[in-house]
Order: structure tokens, then sequence, then C-alpha cells
């Protein structure tokens, strides 16, 4: 299926769908750092583009008829982690993905996003553009942790299908996901050659000791030592500093599971950030493979996730 990657970042969407089996032929973002990333690791195109120009945006899109659009309209706007203001323009480019969707008519389309994006009026906004257009919607929160990767982190994900009722693909990501939440160390085994790593906290009424043996809280854009006058925590998974240390930044990209041989280029400010940006290549690769379950499910002659171009109609 003909894929497109809308505010690509470094890649972590796109590389989880090609590893689902999806064929992504053009990607799109407007951060220079993060698409020097991404033309160090992707074979295919990407493009420099203001998807605030919706009309602009529409023609150039037009040009490789994608059948399947995704893409994380930037989410500082609605994210926990600012202070949360859809007037400071950011939070416009989710309705521009909306009318970008509406206008190019793919058959699928996927919008991945901060949880908190649910409380925004530019989601209920862009669910009624979509729904205008025609998609069946299929809008669920997904815990990381539980989806393939070793990290407490919540994104929003709506699944647009031209040829399916609401909630088409909710039986299948249920089914899929997993029993209990995936620690750092189930997924790295003792790689780290550590057992307790420090996260920066945002204030030191919370926590920034960690173990191994649970899952990572969320990967951010900030990467810091541990502060000289860290007063310590209740609870703190150690309480022996001596043995504690932040992770490297190679180590966080491993808790967004990109894999060992992914290229990071560029000053390490702005690869920290789009290492904590990303989405994680696991729960991409996860929610790609359910909506390729359901296809494959749905039309029987549909031999390989390769050849996913061929589905027309269900």
């Amino acid at each position: 299926m003909k894929t497109v990657d809308l505010f690509s970042g470094c890649g972590g969407l796109t590389l989880g769908l090609e590893n689902a089996g999806f064929d992504v032929v053009l990607a799109v973002d407007n951060w220079d750092p993060a698409i020097a990333i991404y033309k160090r690791n992707f074979a295919h195109p990407i493009k420099k583009l203001n998807l605030l120009d919706v009309a602009g945006s529409v023609t150039e899109l037009k040009k490789y008829s994608p059948e399947f659009i995704v893409g994380g309209p930037p989410c500082q706007d609605y994210s926990a982690a600012g202070n949360r203001n859809e007037e400071r323009g950011r939070a416009d480019l989710t309705i521009s993905f909306a009318n970008i969707i509406s206008k190019i008519k793919p058959q699928f389309f996927l919008m991945e996003n901060v949880d908190q994006i649910v409380k925004s009026k530019r989601y209920a906004e862009a669910l009624k553009i979509f729904k205008k257009a025609g998609y069946g919607l299929t809008a669920i929160t997904l815990d990381a942790s539980l989806c393939g990767a070793p990290q407490k982190r919540k994104r929003h994900f709506v699944i647009g299908s031209r040829s399916h009722v609401d909630n088409f693909l909710m039986e299948t990501i249920v089914k899929k996901m997993a029993d209990k939440p995936m620690t750092v160390r189930d997924y790295l085994g003792n790689k780290l050659g550590i057992d307790f790593y420090y996260r920066h906290p945002r204030n030191y009424s919370r926590r920034a000791i960690y173990t191994l043996d649970e899952p990572s809280p969320t990967i951010r854009g900030v990467n810091r030592p541990i502060a000289s006058g860290y007063p310590g925590h209740h609870l703190d998974a150690s309480k022996d500093y001596s043995k504690v240390r932040p992770l490297t930044t190679t180590e966080r990209s491993y808790i967004q599971t990109f894999p060992e041989n992914f290229y990071w280029v560029g000053p390490k400010t702005h690869v920290e950030q789009a290492i904590g940006n990303a989405v994680p290549v696991k729960l991409a690769e996860f929610v790609g493979s359910c909506l390729i379950e359901f296809l494959h499910g749905k039309n029987r002659r549909i031999k390989s996730t390769k050849v996913l171009n061929q589905f027309i109609k269900i």
C-alpha cells in the first residue's frame, strides 16, 4: 500500500510501518535536523513542506497517489510536558492534516498524538472533518508498554477507512495487546550493564531513579545528568546514587525501539529532541500489523503484506 508519512520527524512511524510491511514512498517534515536524520536512514525521498499550506501540500502529495497517509501533527500545544494552549499555532496543523486527508481521500489514514489531544477543540474539529469526508474511525489511546515497546508512553491513534464503519479496527487492536507491560530488561536484557538509571524529573516532587525491571517512563526531548542538588525521592528504585547514571543518547533511542544500525546525525541537542519526539518504532509496527491483520482477514486474496498496493476494495 503506497504510504506517505507527514510530520515524519526522524522516522519512528515510518520504520515501524515498513517493518509491518507497508511501502512508504514519501516523507514530509519541516524541521531540518529531523530531515537530516531521516535522509541518512531511508532510501525514499523526504520533502520539506509547510503543511499549513493545504492547497500546495495537496498538489504535491497527489503526485504520489497515496493509498495510506499517516502522521503525527506537532503535539507541544496539547502535551502535559508544557503549558497546554491550542492558540499557539501548532495545533492548527491537526486541522491541516484533516483537511489534507479530506481533499486527497486516501483509502486509509492514521493520525497519532499525545493522549491529551482528546480534550482539545482541534481534535473534535478534526474528527468532524474526517467523518464528513466519509471515513469510519477507530480512535484509541495505547500504552506503548503493552504494544511491543519497554516504555510507559501513551499515544492516541485515529485510524480511518473509507470502506469500514466506526471502530472497525478496535477488536484486532485489543486482541493483539500484551497481557502485561514490557520492562526495559524484557526488551534489552542486560545490554545496558546497569540495573538502575536516572531520568531527570520535571520537578523534585517526582521520582528520578528507575529500575530496568519496569517499563521506562516516557522518553522526553531532554537528557540531563544527575543534578548535584537532587534531594532524592521516597519512590526511587535505588538510594545508592553512586551506582546510578542517566541513559546515553543511544540507549534512549533503544528505549524508543530504534535498532542499533539506525544512524543519528547532527548536534546532540537536536538528536535528543528528535528521539524524544519520535513514535516508538515497535508501537508504530504494532498498529501497522493490526491493520494488515484486519485486511488479511477481510480479503484473503492478499498474499503478502509487501503487495498491499494490490488491495483496492474489501
